[in-house]
């Protein structure tokens, strides 16, 4: 099924330019970078997370994800959210939604509280939708990757496509 795995990017694939990464150059199976940007993450004027000591995710056809420490994240915000996904690499993922005094409807993030190596490092970590909560990287909006499982952050740096825009089902 997967032809592009990071050795060569396919004829429909964007070129990047100076100072971009291609999604279609990130490996399969991901690979776990250190970043030291400065990441926030808010909803409203609240701040629910802030570092510059985080990872990222970089996987084939997708924008990177940011993974944050959770001494870094304000986890008194957050609440577990129903349900579970599972990666093929870093396992099993649980999910946290805003607490309020509302029930909360929709997910924000998500995280794996026991990362299958070699992606241990993210363990008890936290990523969260840009289409969920505003996420920031060194001041910059963060755009969501489209679909609703996705949970890329689209910076001006990121060039594609990328799983999730319409044609894309079947990548």
């Amino acid at each position: 099924m997967w032809e592009y795995i990071g050795r060569k990017r396919p004829p429909f694939a964007e070129v990047p330019g100076a100072g971009q990464e291609s999604v279609w150059d990130y490996p399969r199976p991901p690979k776990l970078v250190a970043d030291r940007r400065r990441v926030i993450v808010r909803h409203g004027k609240t701040i629910v997370a802030e570092s510059t000591a985080t990872h990222r995710i970089l996987e084939t056809a997708g924008p990177p994800t940011f993974y944050i420490r959770p001494q870094n994240v304000c986890v008194e915000l957050l609440e577990p959210f129903g349900g579970f996904s599972v990666c093929e690499w870093k396992g099993t993922a649980k999910y946290w939604a805003l607490k309020s005094a509302a029930q909360a409807r929709e997910a924000v993030g998500w995280s794996y509280p026991n990362a299958r190596p070699p992606y241990e490092w993210i363990s008890g970590h936290f990523s969260f939708y840009p289409g969920r909560v505003e996420c920031y990287v060194d001041n910059q909006r963060v755009r969501p990757q489209h679909g609703r499982f996705y949970g890329g952050w689209v910076t001006d740096e990121i060039v594609g496509p990328w799983k999730g825009e319409d044609g894309t089902e079947n990548w």
